[in-house]
């Protein structure tokens, strides 16, 4: 009976070990989402909690690292704006005037520090005819 009791304890701390394991990754992944205006509203009460802002990058905003790894833009609500500064890899669909969810902190007052930025497809969300639109070149980010 003595190796059937090691045997339950042992498969025990095993199960309570995986499921805090699995706690921690889930809880380090949780993150609010709010709108830009959202977010600007409650600015005081967000600041410094991981969070996700939805909103559009401003036309004449983005500036992107050449290596792809920063960048740099306004992203826009229906009437409020912040700034983002983004020291991760940059997708390739990032463009002005596209839908964009900001994944960071904010860090100061209409400035959040982005470790992930996640473009939409509009044409997944609209009906009707798929629409291309062109962007600007990207400037480049000194270093």
């Amino acid at each position: 009976m003595r190796t059937g009791f090691r045997l339950i304890v042992c498969s025990a701390v095993i199960a309570v070990a995986i499921a805090y394991m699995a706690y921690l990754g889930a809880s380090s992944g949780w993150s609010y989402y709010v709108t830009v205006d959202e977010c600007v509203e409650r600015i005081a009460e967000l600041r410094g909690s991981r969070l996700r802002v939805s909103g559009r990058v401003a036309t004449g905003s983005l500036v992107v690292a050449g290596d792809r790894t920063r960048a740099t833009f306004r992203l826009e609500g229906e009437k409020r704006r912040l700034v983002v500064r983004c020291r991760a890899s940059v997708p390739d669909g990032l463009a002005e005037g596209k839908e964009v969810v900001v994944e960071g902190r904010i860090v100061q007052k209409g400035e959040i520090e982005a470790s992930q930025v996640l473009t939409r497809c509009a044409s997944k969300y609209t009906s009707g005819k798929y629409t291309s639109t062109a962007s600007a070149a990207s400037k480049t980010l000194d270093r």
